[in-house]
């Protein structure tokens, strides 16, 4: 079994994430595991829809990404266990690149956020659904209140 434990935020919802985050953190220092907070950014580039970007556009977005998810990180924790937190970016569809992590870091946990679903994400929402159906390890789902 793994020592980590893998925690899925979505950059572009402000704060929304600091209770997963948390609650990570919580679960990961009962265990005395590494947290790992991944957020994932689309991918435009494959799309014709990339014809509308700059060259560079892609690198902005993952710049821009890994501040956003460094300030989430620092309003869920404090400096010292924000320090011992890997950051990472991916690029593609959530869902996708959160299960190709978990199969690669092979986490003990994946932490995911529930947030109030729209009438089409009745339950959970579709990524943290996909990859509570096709993880291999156990997933912790933390809803909002």
């Amino acid at each position: 079994m793994s020592n980590s434990i893998l925690c899925a935020v979505d950059v572009s919802h402000g704060d929304e994430d600091v209770r997963t985050i948390q609650k990570a953190a919580r679960l990961a220092a009962l265990d005395g595991a590494q947290l790992d907070v991944v957020a994932v950014i689309p991918d435009y580039g494959m799309s014709s829809v990339a014809g509308f970007f700059d060259k560079d556009h892609h690198e902005k977005m993952v710049a821009d990404a890994k501040v956003l998810l460094d300030e989430v990180v620092t309003k869920a924790l404090d400096g010292d266990q924000n320090a011992n937190v890997r950051h990472i970016v991916a690029t593609g569809r959530a869902y996708e690149e959160i299960l190709k992590l978990a199969n690669t870091t092979k986490p003990a946990l994946i932490v995911v956020g529930a947030h109030k679903p729209d009438l089409s994400d009745y339950l959970i929402g579709p990524n943290a659904s996909r990859i509570v159906r096709h993880a291999k390890c156990s997933v912790y789902v933390v809803r909002d209140t």
